[in-house]
């Protein structure tokens, strides 16, 4: 019976995202189209009300440990689930991401997307899409902010592995900026691919700043290093048995 309420108000939850979606979209639009700032603001309030409304309707809370960086860093982080975006971004002032070019043909994300400085990317093709981000920030195109990426290039299961991208390292370098890694435990609690969402503590944790310079094979390893471990330990403390490592 417990199992079946929880189903049921997660069911409420995510229709309910949906909607404030379009809401707060056109709501902030006459700011957001005449300003970045507004753009921002309707994520930023979009995200919020994502926060709020999963610890009131499903049980999920949040907690943000480490500090949230506020200057220009990229920040590469664990992707386990869509709250995950949504919890990173709130926690930073000027949020952008690399994003699947798909997505700017989606309803309120892409115009929303755009708008706050995401970058495009030809699936297949990131090779390219970075060698022109790279153009953009050399030429005072790109906006300024904190750059938020996936290193390994997709949501990943809690437990299961995937390599991280060269990719990542290639952004650390020309960039020239310190990464802030992140580790999270959200994946448990708000699973890939399926419409439960369970009660408990969604973690995320910003890690020291890795400082420019490092050759790329030493800052991708050392960034591997420190998510994965901090990733298990996170887990670890909700209980989860990390395959290969035991409590």
């Amino acid at each position: 019976m417990r199992n079946l309420v929880q189903w049921v108000l997660s069911f409420i939850f995510i229709v309910q995202m949906y909607v404030a979606l379009f809401v707060i979209g056109i709501l902030w639009l006459p700011w957001a189209l005449i300003s970045r700032d507004g753009a921002l603001a309707a994520c930023h309030a979009y995200c919020r009300w994502v926060v709020v409304t999963a610890r009131l309707l499903v049980g999920l809370k949040t907690e943000i440990r480490g500090t949230p960086p506020t200057g220009e860093v990229m920040i590469a982080a664990k992707h386990q689930s869509f709250f995950d975006i949504i919890v990173i971004f709130d926690a930073v002032p000027r949020g952008k991401f690399i994003m699947k070019r798909e997505l700017i043909w989606a309803p309120v994300v892409g115009f929303y997307g755009l708008r706050i400085g995401c970058v495009p990317v030809n699936r297949g093709k990131r090779g390219v899409a970075i060698t022109k981000m790279m153009a953009d920030v050399k030429s005072g195109a790109a906006r300024a902010g904190q750059l938020i990426i996936y290193p390994q290039g997709t949501r990943v299961a809690p437990g299961d592995k995937r390599p991280y991208k060269p990719g990542t390292a290639a952004l650390y370098s020309q960039l020239g900026q310190p990464c802030v890694p992140v580790a999270i435990n959200i994946g448990l609690f708000w699973p890939k691919r399926s419409m439960f969402r369970k009660r408990g503590t969604a973690v995320v944790e910003f890690l020291p700043a890795i400082e420019p310079g490092l050759p790329n094979d030493v800052f991708l390893k050392r960034l591997e290093d420190m998510v994965e471990t901090n990733s298990n330990r996170l887990m670890a403390e909700a209980g989860f048995t990390v395959p290969g490592h035991g409590h």
